[in-house]
């Protein structure tokens, strides 16, 4: 069926599958935010190398981690240096988990964004802010 406002494209018999395999990361020190990630989401190291670290359980996609050598660290909420990537945790109980991710290397910026009922934002080793939400 087809409408001049449909947004929906039929795809081929023969068009190939797409699915989520990853999102990496660009960072200073691959293995020190792997460390972070893999503690914080328990995801085992599947691939390591001096400038590339993956994590990922069989069959799940992943995270990964990127050397960069000029890398600068995000200044969020200062639009200087833009955040570059920003993922979402679920998590039981905000406390809890906030003083787990700190323990890890994280750290608390003074700027929230939205209420701290319902998810707060953190900072990686590296500087990427990320929010912990009892939403999901």
């Amino acid at each position: 069926m087809s409408t001049e406002n449909s947004t929906t494209t039929e795809v081929p018999a023969s068009a190939p599958a797409f699915r989520f395999a990853a999102v990496t990361f660009d960072c200073p020190d691959p293995a020190e935010l792997a460390r972070f990630y893999g503690e914080a989401l328990d995801l085992p190291v599947a691939f390591a190398g001096d400038d590339f670290v993956f994590l990922a359980k069989d069959g799940a996609p992943g995270l990964g981690f990127n050397r960069l050598t000029d890398y600068r660290r995000p200044t969020w909420p200062d639009p200087a240096q833009e955040k570059q990537a920003h993922i979402e945790i679920g998590v039981d109980a905000l406390d809890p988990a906030e003083a787990r991710l700190l323990s890890l290397g994280a750290t608390k910026p003074a700027h929230q964004p939205a209420p701290d009922d319902r998810w707060r934002v953190l900072l990686d080793p590296a500087g990427h802010p990320f929010c912990i939400t009892t939403l999901v």
